[in-house]
């Protein structure tokens, strides 16, 4: 089956491929650095934990 790279979109095959869903190293780096910069991201999810955070009780400490 061949599938397209999610970062260059180059055409490779699903089986063989050792870097799957990406081409190759290179690509599956750029996206990782994608998520890390946040430049991808999930809609909601931040927000979400950012609210219940807000909720949140103190944390007591020991003196």
């Amino acid at each position: 089956m061949q599938v397209k790279c999610p970062t260059c979109q180059r055409s490779i095959e699903w089986a063989g491929a050792p870097y799957r869903p990406f081409c190759s190293e290179r690509c599956r780096l750029i996206d990782l650095g994608g998520w890390l910069s946040e430049r991808h991201a999930i809609p909601g999810e931040a927000q979400q934990r950012a609210e219940a955070d807000q909720h949140a009780p103190e944390p007591q400490t020991l003196d």
